[in-house]
């Protein structure tokens, strides 16, 4: 047994066991890769991958059981890399960073900007998907923070911080009927909303206050960008339920709003990595940032 061979594992974890694209990735041929695998196997003394003539389809129980071990001596050897880049030059690096658009737009531009004002040498990387594909984004090791409101907290492979609580808003055309008069989920429940789509920005939030509330909503477009969601408000397609922070005074002056608070419970945003992932210390810095700006933001 060697490193390569459990190097060889990993891959075909992630190429869906294809030997072919498990080869090109190691820079081998695939005879090599056959190679590997059965020398493996024979010492083990029992198959890893359940085949369909020559073709991998999926692991044996005991597959299954050695892939866990794979994991943690990768994640293992990518902490001895990360510990050894960290120690020789703590100022240089790459921070990648999942999130969402509404983070990415409104949250992070004020501590990304002091953050390379203190680590010029440290580039960062942002990647903008879905709370769920930020998570596999962690547990592929293609980042290094999630910055995210859903689903993070459910996942026991990571460590969470909060960040900062927030509020969703209505936002409407000026002199619309909600611009005036008591605000009430009731009243809410009477016009077409525009909001986002599930699993983004505390829709799940959204939809537990209405269905406490007995009411159903009239949502006749989802999206997972805010402002698409006040294009379409701003078309007379609805009123839109978005983020409070989205709402810009200059940029939405066209637009009237009005906060939820009291109406629908806050929201929590999260910062979250896997447990047993080193972070180099500029990351920890990077953090420390985000918490700073966090202090800022009032519920």
């Amino acid at each position: 047994m060697n490193l390569n061979q459990i190097e060889l594992l990993r891959v075909l974890q992630e190429t869906n066991f294809n030997l072919s694209k498990a080869a090109e990735r190691m820079y081998v041929v695939q005879s090599a890769v056959s190679r590997q695998l059965q020398m493996f196997e024979t010492e083990l003394g029992a198959p890893l991958f359940e085949r369909n003539g020559k073709k991998l389809i999926g692991l044996t129980a005991l597959g299954l059981r050695i892939m866990d071990e794979v994991a943690t001596i990768n994640q293992a050897k990518q902490n001895i890399q990360n510990i050894a880049a960290d120690f020789m030059d703590g100022d240089h690096g790459t921070i990648n960073i999942a999130t969402t658009h509404a983070q990415a737009k409104y949250f992070l531009p004020t501590p990304v900007q002091r953050f390379r004002e203190k680590y010029p040498g440290v580039r960062i990387y942002m990647q903008q998907s879905s709370p769920e594909n930020l998570i596999d984004q962690l547990h592929q090791h293609k980042a290094d923070l999630a910055i995210c409101t859903e689903k993070v907290q459910e996942d026991t492979d990571l460590i969470t911080k909060h960040c900062y609580d927030w509020h969703h808003a209505v936002v409407m055309p000026h002199g619309h009927p909600l611009c005036e008069g008591e605000l009430s989920l009731q009243r809410l429940a009477t016009f077409p909303i525009l909001t986002y789509s599930f699993g983004y920005t505390g829709r799940s939030t959204i939809e537990n206050a209405l269905k406490k509330a007995g009411l159903n909503l009239d949502i006749v477009l989802s999206a997972a960008d805010s402002d698409v969601i006040k294009t379409y408000v701003r078309s007379g397609l609805g009123v839109g339920l978005i983020t409070g922070m989205a709402y810009d005074p200059e940029v939405d002056a066209d637009l009237a709003t009005r906060s939820l608070k009291g109406l629908i419970p806050s929201s929590s945003a999260k910062i979250a990595y896997l447990k047993n992932n080193y972070l180099p210390s500029y990351i920890e810095h990077f953090i420390a940032e985000l918490l700073t700006a966090a202090q800022a933001i009032k519920a």
